[in-house]
């Protein structure tokens, strides 16, 4: 199951996500991560959360990122929630085709291993496809 968070800059989009991640860690039987480009969370988070900042690991398009978590998850089969704080910053694009693309094999991989991805994405919300909406 993937929850897309879509909103312009100052929307509140980081906020809500830093209290989906704090009830994370309270209802989670596993693991739970967060991907972020900065160090704007590592204040507001709980220190058990796995904070993943980005920028680390030249993450440059959907394809790098799509290895990327698979690899974070074949090393960690325990990964219950996966945070993803302004995709399309992470990738360096804008939300368009590749998006929709990214989101529908997110969504596979999240149902075959039974992982939760919340992403928020840094953008008009009615100017988005509905390939990205049906995520909202």
């Amino acid at each position: 199951m993937i929850r897309v968070i879509m909103g312009k800059k100052g929307s509140g989009k980081t906020k809500n996500v830093i209290e989906m991640i704090n009830n994370a860690v309270q209802t989670e039987h596993g693991n739970v991560v967060c991907i972020e480009k900065g160090n704007k969370l590592t204040f507001d988070i709980p220190y058990h959360i796995r904070l993943v900042e980005a920028s680390e690991y030249d993450i440059a398009d959907y394809t790098a990122l799509k290895g990327f978590i698979s690899g974070m998850y074949a090393g960690n089969y325990d990964i219950t929630h996966i945070f993803i704080d302004s995709l399309t910053k992470i990738v360096g694009g804008e939300c368009d085709n590749e998006t929709e693309k990214f989101l529908d094999w997110l969504n596979k991989f999240a149902e075959r291993h039974n992982i939760k991805f919340t992403i928020t994405i840094s953008d008009d919300a009615s100017l988005a496809s509905e390939g990205v909406k049906k995520y909202f």
